[in-house]
């Protein structure tokens, strides 16, 4: 059995993909791994790629777009392995990095998922990891995140220092997370009803709930080049956030949905079609 499956879910993003497998293969992580690309009915020409760049990667070629949670549970179908690692496309992997959380999760038994310090291209803490999802926490959340991207000094200094030591938190991001597959097989894998968005915050807390724990760890460190797709598709990338939002809220917090909702609607951020 392979030790390590790293699965990668793409969607037009053959330029990521490049830099992505590239870092993963330049040097390739000791432990004995296996690379599978999940392309989600790209249009960009991304399989065609895959296959002639990298022949020693796994692919699986979707008809259609089938969002990150089914994309990454079809990846597991394919795969057998005792770790696995979701990883996004706009990565980039340091060498020893894949070994280093691997290590991170040999070293504790009760803890079921590990994610690294992810930083942006310019070499700035990204707050990856947080308090369970709740309308409180995500304020919290989005004004720290807000303000680190605007790179406010203040926020900055709080994020960095933040993301500066190991310890255990309420979940991990899913670009970049290792998980073991008897934890993902004791849950299901994630949950399909999420799109886009939030299934990384429902897998930790359905992990949790089993008396597993989740780790952040500061001694291992990925680059993310986050909101390249996202720009390109702004509306249709708000409407997945909200639709996966309020799935969410209607899974963990029920009582809240009307609320939510409400205020989306005064806000004009309600989706026209809702999960």
């Amino acid at each position: 059995m392979t030790r390590l499956t790293i699965i990668i879910v793409s969607y037009n993003s053959k330029g990521d993909l490049e830099r992505a497998i590239g870092s993963l293969t330049q040097p390739a992580p000791r432990v004995e791994h296996e690379i599978v690309v999940v392309d989600n009915a790209s249009t960009d020409g991304s399989p065609a790629y895959v296959r002639e760049r990298w022949p020693g990667v796994q692919l699986i070629a979707s008809d259609v777009n089938l969002g990150f949670a089914k994309a990454n549970n079809l990846g597991l179908r394919h795969t057998n392995s005792e770790l696995v690692l979701f990883l996004n496309p706009d990565t980039i992997v340091a060498p020893g990095a894949v070994d280093r959380l691997v290590s991170a999760l040999d070293a504790r038994r009760d803890v079921a998922i590990v994610g690294p310090r992810i930083v942006d291209g310019r070499g700035r803490a990204e707050l990856s990891f947080g308090a369970m999802m709740t309308p409180w926490t995500e304020i919290r959340q989005k004004i720290l995140v807000r303000g680190n991207d605007r790179g406010l000094i203040p926020f900055t200094s709080m994020v960095d220092r933040m993301t500066r030591h190991t310890h255990q938190v309420d979940w991990v991001s899913g670009a970049c997370l290792l998980i073991r597959r008897a934890d993902l097989d004791e849950v299901g894998g994630f949950d399909e009803r999420f799109f886009m968005y939030t299934e990384d915050v429902d897998l930790c807390a359905s992990v949790r709930r089993r008396g597993r724990s989740v780790l952040f760890t500061a001694e291992t460190e990925v680059v993310h080049l986050r909101g390249r797709s996202a720009a390109s598709a702004a509306q249709t990338t708000a409407d997945a956030y909200r639709r996966s939002q309020i799935a969410f809220y209607r899974k963990h917090h029920p009582g809240w949905v009307p609320v939510l909702r409400a205020y989306l609607k005064i806000r004009g951020r309600l989706p026209d079609t809702l999960p």
